[in-house]
């Protein structure tokens, strides 16, 4: 288990929606400081977090934040984009490469930079925010999926990698969230705050996975079964 109160974490693209969430709950779980990682400082308005420059795929950026924030005991990768693109839909592959570098390679990047710090300090918690789509490819975000598939595979070698060291490594997953990337959904969609607070309560009680709505419950118990269903 991680201890929560008295706690340093960072949360990646904390400015707004799910990120802004996550530090939230922290500080109401007693976290001592929360970074805010964003491209640009100057979004955050939350006066209780700690603004930080951080571009997830910038690897000078990354270095410069891992080298600062020694103290850090929680990770939360937050930073995510989608550009609803289709598999066939023409500029698909720079869309695929761009979601690619945040959603995946960005989690990675930040995972390794900060890796050295959580085991100086105790192991602390690594979280990295997938997607029921990690499970399902959704044909008008279909790129999006694919790098959600990637990060949800990195979370799980992660795992392996840092278990030595007491790292607890949580993987999030959920449908529709009630943010600006989902503006778009007519559908249900669940609160960030809900999201957040799931997440918060996993990290204390020390369990690797969030299933934070039915969605995500639905899908993971349907792959088990027959694609034709999945994919009805």
């Amino acid at each position: 288990m991680t201890q929560l109160t008295g706690s340093v974490a960072l949360v990646t693209g904390a400015n707004r929606g799910l990120g802004r969430a996550f530090a939230r709950a922290l500080l109401d779980a007693g976290a001592a400081k929360v970074y805010a990682g964003v491209r640009d400082p100057e979004s955050v308005v939350d006066p209780d977090v700690v603004p930080l420059r951080l571009d997830v795929t910038d690897p000078e950026q990354v270095a410069a934040a891992a080298a600062a924030l020694t103290d850090v005991t929680i990770v939360i990768n937050n930073a995510g984009i989608g550009s609803g693109t289709s598999a066939l839909d023409p500029g698909a592959l720079a869309n695929a490469r761009a979601e690619l570098e945040v959603n995946y390679l960005g989690t990675l990047a930040v995972a390794q930079a900060f890796a050295p710090a959580l085991a100086a300090n105790g192991g602390g918690a690594l979280v990295n925010m997938l997607s029921a789509a990690s499970w399902l490819s959704i044909p008008a975000i279909s790129t999006y999926s694919a790098s959600k598939s990637a990060q949800w595979s990195i979370t799980n070698a992660l795992r392996v990698a840092l278990r030595d060291q007491g790292t607890l490594v949580v993987g999030v997953h959920a449908g529709y969230v009630d943010t600006d990337l989902a503006a778009h959904v007519a559908g249900p969609k669940i609160a960030p705050e809900d999201v957040a607070r799931q997440t918060v309560a996993a990290i204390a009680a020390g369990e690797e996975e969030v299933l934070a709505d039915d969605t995500s419950r639905a899908v993971k118990a349907a792959l088990s079964g027959d694609l034709a269903l999945l994919y009805a």
